[in-house]
């Protein structure tokens, strides 16, 4: 294993598999695991095992952690990239050469129009395009504390992808009459629920044909002020 240029010291084998790891769920799911999932998933005995893996990517650069949350752990676009060189992915100069992705900002959304209505457009971002694993079509700006224990705070942008389905677990950005809410989708049965990742918050519950209820999209990765992931 070469030494990333972005690190300080290079990753251990474990080290890099747990990276891995983590950037496969945020692709996957829009979140990262829990210490518990990447302690089941790596076959370690407690989720302290995985804590002490966590402490030390944070030490060397490689992630970043949100103190107090389950899921509290951030990748970024440097992150990314040395991911892609270790795997042998590495840009061709004519990929290098790709112009930045081009997306809409959209702020308040009014009731009954289209969320990418020139009206909800604050403004327009180029964004490198290997922040993100799969391609956003708009950024969403976070309004609220309800997703915190992902790391999704008031202010961030989310990336969305459009999309009007999906699956368990994934995050999702949903219209529900009037408003647009960002939350965990899972169903059970014939009832969709809208699950917050704040215990202060109530989960949402879609009754069967509710037609105030529809799926804009899928959270596809995170930008703060400081441009990471």
């Amino acid at each position: 294993m070469h030494e990333s240029p972005f690190y300080p010291a290079k990753l251990t084998a474990r080290q890099q598999q747990i990276l891995e790891l983590i950037q496969h769920a945020i692709a996957r799911t829009g979140a990262p695991p829990t210490r518990a999932e990447i302690a089941t998933e790596l076959g370690f005995k407690s989720p302290n095992a995985a804590e002490e893996h966590l402490q030390a990517l944070a030490r060397k650069g490689a992630i970043e952690l949100v103190s107090g949350t389950s899921r509290g752990i951030r990748l970024r676009s440097e992150d990314l990239r040395s991911i892609n060189e270790a795997r042998g992915h590495q840009l061709t100069p004519a990929l290098a050469s790709f112009k930045p992705l081009l997306l809409p900002l959209v702020g308040r959304v009014a009731a009954g129009s289209p969320i990418l209505a020139q009206e909800h457009v604050d403004q327009t971002y180029q964004v490198e395009p290997s922040l993100f694993q799969q391609k956003p079509d708009y950024l969403l700006r976070v309004r609220g504390m309800s997703m915190r224990d992902v790391g999704i705070i008031d202010g961030d942008l989310l990336a969305v992808q459009s999309a009007q389905d999906a699956k368990n677990g994934q995050i999702v950005v949903a219209r529900l009459g009037d408003e647009v809410t960002v939350k965990r989708f899972v169903r059970v049965h014939s009832v969709i629920e809208l699950r917050p990742e704040n215990p202060d918050y109530t989960t949402i519950v879609v009754a069967p044909g509710d037609n105030a209820f529809a799926i804009e999209g899928l959270a596809v990765g995170l930008i703060r002020n400081s441009f990471q992931l």
